[in-house]
Formats: C-alpha cells, structure tokens, sequence
C-alpha cells in the first residue's frame, strides 16, 4: 500500500476514533500530497519518493515551529505541533542510529572513490538519495565532512 494510500486510511480510522489531533495532522499531510498530485509533471500521481520528502520537510517543520513555541512558552501550540509531528513520524521509514549512518557513508564513500572534501559533492549527491527519509541532511553531511577529513 503507497504511502498517499496509508493516509487515506489513517484518516478514517481518525474520524472513526473520534481523534481530532490526528486527524488535524492526516488531513495536512493528504492536503501537502494533493498539491503534487496536481502540480504540472506528476500525472496525478504521488510516488513515495515524493511522499517521503514531503514527509521530512513537514515532520522538520512541525518540530521548528514547536521549538520556538516552547522558547516563547507556549506549551498548548508546542504540544500540538509535537503530536502532529509525531503522526507524520508514523509515515517515515525509522531513522537511523549514529553507527548505520557511519557504516553507509563508509560504504558510499568506497563506491565514489572519494579521499577528499573535495568529493564531498559527489558522496552528499549519492547519500541523500539513498538515505532520504531515513536520516535528516544535516546529519548526513556531518557525517560525510567528519568521514572525508579523516582520510
């Protein structure tokens, strides 16, 4: 079952339960994958690559917007952005430990023949895609820099 179909299913089971926090969240998502269904180029279709992507920028979002909730104290805003972020966590592959995260960016790093941060480009190209979902950019790139200096 593809991810924009989860979805629709999660939200009946929401207005079944009677869940208005998740429900809140399901219908974002479904609304964030309508828009590329429709947008030019996808024939109507939303792949799960695409359903993924969506999926981290929104779930970043979400936690973003809770952190500055919480440093203006308010705790209510913070807690429903946290659920919904969690709802879309729910959709998204499990997030990769520090030791998987180092053993791929070792193995990419073998297939390019990368010895330098001068290859940083063409490992980070390889590593987002492949670990899309599964660890955020930011880490990735951390893990690439720390790897490639020790060379």
């Amino acid at each position: 079952m593809s991810i924009f179909d989860q979805v629709n299913s999660g939200i009946k089971e929401a207005m079944k339960a009677h869940d208005k926090g998740r429900l809140e969240a399901l219908r974002g998502i479904k609304a964030e994958f309508l828009l590329i269904k429709t947008a030019p180029g996808n024939n109507g279709e939303v792949s799960d690559e695409n359903a993924l992507k969506v999926l981290v920028r929104m779930a970043k979002q979400r936690k973003e917007s809770a952190q500055i909730y919480i440093e203006q104290d308010r705790k209510d805003l913070a807690d429903v952005e946290l659920l919904q972020a969690a709802v879309i966590e729910e959709f998204l592959p499990k997030q990769m430990n520090d030791e998987e995260l180092t053993a791929h960016v070792k193995q990419i790093i073998e297939q390019t023949g990368a010895t330098s941060m001068k290859d940083m480009g063409k490992v980070m190209g390889i590593a987002t895609k492949q670990l899309a979902g599964r660890a955020e950019g930011r880490a990735i790139s951390a893990k690439v820099k720390e790897l490639l200096t020790a060379n």
